[in-house]
């Protein structure tokens, strides 16, 4: 039997709902926000990744899905989007549009891991980016956007970790103090991160091996290298952010995975994902634009695991799975009748209200056990007696009650 491939799942009709919720939060928050919807194809010129992320990422050196195409080009499927974004702001002179160009997205990305909880072959974001601001003030503002979603979800017991890298000064400041205190404790990495060490040091910091974490314990830290414009810069989110009443924690080992960042970086974490416990995060990326060939734009931008997002809803029961019910399920005493069951069907339907009724001739007691499976919130009993006296019988599933009314008020009918 043919099956889905590894690390891909089916998204079925008991769970799109879920899906759907989640969305509809996206955008209704986005909209407040004043940031509009980009999608762009999901698959790219192989050069948009291995430029934008950058050659000494895991992503690029391991986790591509690339191939050629009957031209010959090499083609990558989009393993994340700020580099994808970046491009079709470039190529379609986006930010000449509007000062700042305030821009979201929602899709799926893949990179070849070793599928396991909350981490798929397959998977899918949302996220932000502001573009065209080089101050802290659209970092706050990107972080608060953030914010407000994950509390628009209902998400209470989350961390938000941050860091500063500094400007492209600091960071090399910094690497190059770093590269010499990983290489006196070179014997003690993981084989991993001495891989690394030469081509992206700062990956050292991201491991999660046990070796690798207690050589870092006594690492140089960020923040003593960080100039005095990357300081002000650090001081003004920080302090925005105590106004605003968002926690946060410091963490000076926090650099994120991709070669991009500069200034703020950040995460979000969360206690029920357990070991992988990150649902999202983010940073300030001032040199991409020029990297991937358009003019110098500062940006800052995040994007949200929708997977994970889901398993954290799900585990503090936050999605209300009666949003999926039924409204009306119409039965009907026989075949005749049908004609009636269409005609109450279009005008509630008019009405905006979900339907749904029988065409395989069964029996009544069959059809009443359909309306309990599919958690109609109403019946509707269609027969002899319903037509000859033009009342049909709509009953409410869950309290029980009844009553009757005519075929031309159904068109008015509003849920009681």
């Amino acid at each position: 039997m043919l099956q889905a491939v590894r690390g891909t799942k089916d998204l079925l009709p008991d769970v799109i709902n879920d899906w759907h919720y989640i969305e509809e939060i996206f955008r209704k928050v986005t909209k407040k926000f004043n940031y509009k919807e980009l999608r762009t194809p999901i698959f790219e010129y192989t050069e948009v990744f291995s430029r934008g992320v950058g050659e000494g990422t895991d992503i690029v050196n391991k986790e591509m899905y690339t191939f050629q195409d009957k031209g010959e080009n090499s083609l990558t499927l989009r393993p994340e989007m700020t580099a994808s974004l970046v491009r079709a702001v470039i190529q379609n002179n986006l930010t000449a549009q509007e000062t700042v160009a305030r821009l979201w997205y929602f899709g799926p990305f893949f990179r070849y891991e070793r599928p396991q909880k909350g981490r798929q072959r397959q998977f899918h974001q949302f996220g932000a980016e502001c573009l065209s601001s080089a101050n802290p003030e659209s970092d706050v503002e990107i972080l608060l956007l953030a914010d407000n979603l994950i509390k628009e979800l209902g998400i209470k017991d989350y961390k938000l970790l941050l860091n500063s890298l500094g400007n492209k000064s600091s960071i090399l400041s910094y690497k190059k103090e770093l590269t010499s205190f990983l290489k006196s404790e070179f014997e003690n990495l993981s084989e991993d991160s001495k891989r690394r060490l030469d081509q992206n040091p700062l990956r050292v910091l991201d491991s999660k091996d046990e070796k690798d974490l207690k050589v870092t314990q006594n690492a140089p830290k960020l923040i003593d290298f960080l100039d005095e414009e990357s300081k002000e810069h650090f001081k003004f989110v920080t302090n925005s952010l105590d106004h605003l009443n968002i926690n946060y924690e410091i963490n000076h080992k926090l650099v994120r995975g991709l070669d991009y960042y500069s200034h703020t970086v950040f995460e979000f974490q969360s206690n029920y994902l357990g070991s992988q416990d990150s649902f999202g995060g983010g940073g300030r990326y001032n040199e991409l634009f020029e990297e991937l060939g358009g003019k110098h734009t500062p940006a800052v931008g995040f994007a949200f695991g929708v997977e994970r997002l889901l398993m954290i809803l799900e585990s503090q029961k936050l999605i209300n799975k009666n949003n999926n019910n039924l409204d009306f399920y119409i039965v009907c005493f026989g075949k005749e009748y049908f004609s009636y069951v269409i005609e109450i069907s279009t005008l509630l339907q008019k009405n905006g209200y979900s339907v749904n009724y029988d065409i395989s001739r069964k029996s009544f007691k069959s059809q009443l056990k359909d309306s309990d499976k599919l958690k109609a919130n109403f019946s509707v009993i269609i027969g002899e007696n319903e037509v000859i006296s033009n009342q049909f019988v709509v009953k409410n599933m869950i309290s029980g009650e009844q009553m009757k009314i005519k075929l031309e008020n159904f068109s008015k009918f509003v849920k009681f």
